[in-house]
């Protein structure tokens, strides 16, 4: 019982090390492209949307009921939905992001954007909001495969004034990333952390492009906060565009 024990102890370690292996950036010359789509199929379930009433700071947060889209389809794209290459370790540059930093802002008492691709590393925590406290609440999700996780606590504060407070933010068991704020209970936000710049956040109608994909096979992941992981194959020629599609359903 005991080396059973240890066994699973080591393999552990060892796909957890792995999941953060040291990405290499290189110069690609001949990179392809991943393409695709994420779609939703059949009725939508009840509680894809919540209505939350808003019961304080109603002269910023607005006043009534605040509805918190779980679910966002449009035709049949998934929105706010993160597609990403599994396991690559080499590969184009991160580019930089807006302003030369990555950026939760909380404005009007949401967090923009609700959805995001963040290198690991530093981030800036926004507070827009005059005379509003709000309380930021990170977390790693383990497990989502099955669209429910554990949630592990990276950083939760209070930001009581307007301005910008810089954090850390790396992951150390898993890149997915739900935000919420403690101070108002129809905050919510998510984002994805990998460890190399091949993700991306779907489009408004569920397409996604990866581009500068070094030639190779590869898994490909689609990730959506209520439903979990879905993956596919696509096979990168020099120069070429490789397609997948996603299809989640309730």
């Amino acid at each position: 019982m005991r080396r059973i024990l240890f066994i699973t102890f080591v393999l552990s370690l060892f796909f957890t090390v792995n999941a953060f292996a040291e990405y290499k950036e290189v110069s690609i010359s001949n990179g392809g492209a991943v393409k695709g789509k994420v779609t939703f199929k059949g009725t939508l379930p009840a509680d894809a949307v919540e209505k939350i009433t808003i019961t304080k700071n109603t002269d910023v947060c607005g006043t009534g009921e605040r509805e918190v889209v779980w679910i966002d389809v449009k035709g049949n794209a998934l929105r706010g939905a993160f597609v990403f290459i599994e396991g690559i370790t080499e590969g184009k540059k991160w580019s930089s992001p807006k302003d030369g930093k990555y950026l939760i802002e909380q404005k009007g008492c949401r967090f923009h954007p609700w959805a995001q691709v963040i290198r690991p590393g530093n981030i800036t925590i926004r507070n827009s909001d005059n005379g509003v406290l709000h309380n930021i609440n990170t977390r790693e999700m383990i497990g989502v495969e099955s669209g429910s996780a554990v949630k592990k606590v990276i950083f939760n504060f209070g930001q009581p004034d307007p301005g910008d407070i810089e954090k850390e933010l790396k992951p150390r068991r898993s890149p997915y990333i739900s935000i919420n704020c403690e101070a108002h209970n129809f905050m919510f936000g998510f984002m994805l952390a990998p460890e190399h710049p091949y993700a991306e956040v779907v489009g408004e109608d569920g397409s996604f492009t990866i581009k500068d994909v070094p030639p190779g096979t590869y898994t490909v992941k689609a990730w959506h906060p209520r439903f979990g992981l879905k993956e596919g194959k696509a096979t990168v020629s020099a120069k070429g565009v490789a397609e997948v599609n996603f299809e989640f359903s309730k």
